[in-house]
């Protein structure tokens, strides 16, 4: 018996990776894309609402600014029958809470990213930082297009979650404050550098500077592709799921 596919609803869908999505989703016959919906003040006919749209899915994907996705998943949440897939980033911590509460309703994959090489990658950060001796200095690298609005990037900020539970500290006490001007020596920590500029899709470095050797392990993105069809992934992982929040590692199977 073949099984229907999923229905998918977009929001953010005049965005980059509404697009992205979009395109990735027209020639698959497991998912089919059942609404869009933006900003309301988006002007485009083809668009519903957001209650229009959680009534015609079994999957939202939204990579749109916190504010909209927390309200979002607290309006699934309010409706439930929903899965939520949100890949937006810069959530404060409150708003990390409020998405908590809406998971204990409906099916929630959170995750600063949706790539399969970047989720590898966190586990070898994680491994190297717990194998190295504390000599070794930390620094995140990431760098984006221009257009990105927060810094670090979410993925820059799991790399970093890694790294300190690698080394057996919760990030908010392993972090360093940014350099600039005369700071003295470096102390022990894990540092992040962030550059924006032009059109970069996405890079990623973990540098393990030792006195006398670097370890390097990095992540290029050459394509919002690669998000696109991790993202549509998650949503069928996620269709039907029980409720709770999970991240791209529980669709992989990656965990322990």
């Amino acid at each position: 018996m073949t099984q229907a596919p999923v229905r998918l609803a977009i929001a953010g869908a005049l965005g980059r990776m509404g697009q992205a999505i979009a395109r990735s989703a027209e020639d698959r016959s497991d998912i089919t894309v059942n609404a869009r919906f933006d900003r309301p003040d988006a002007g485009d006919p083809a668009l519903v609402t957001a209650a229009q749209a959680l009534a015609a899915a079994d999957v939202v994907i939204d990579f749109t600014v916190p504010e909209a996705s927390v309200a979002l998943a607290e309006q699934a949440a309010g409706r439930g029958g929903v899965a939520l897939i949100i890949g937006s980033t810069g959530f404060s911590p409150d708003q990390l809470r409020r998405i908590d509460q809406a998971a204990q309703r409906i099916a929630i994959v959170r995750s600063g990213n949706f790539s399969l090489g970047v989720n590898m990658l966190l586990g070898l950060v994680e491994r190297a930082a717990r194998g190295l001796p504390p000599e070794f200095d930390i620094e995140v690298f990431e760098a984006h297009h221009r257009r990105k609005v927060d810094a670090p990037s979410g993925t820059a900020l799991m790399l970093g979650e890694a790294a300190a539970k690698g080394r057996g500290t919760p990030l908010s006490e392993a972090r360093l404050p940014p350099h600039d001007g005369i700071t003295g020596p470096r102390p022990d920590g894990i540092g992040f550098s962030v550059v924006r500029g032009g059109g970069i899709v996405g890079e990623h470095s973990v540098i393990f500077a030792g006195e006398e050797e670097v370890l390097t392990l990095s992540h290029s993105a050459r394509d919002r592709g690669l998000f696109a069809r991790g993202a549509l992934a998650a949503a069928l992982w996620a269709a039907g799921r029980p409720a709770g929040l999970y991240d791209m590692q529980d669709v992989l199977g990656l965990k322990d």
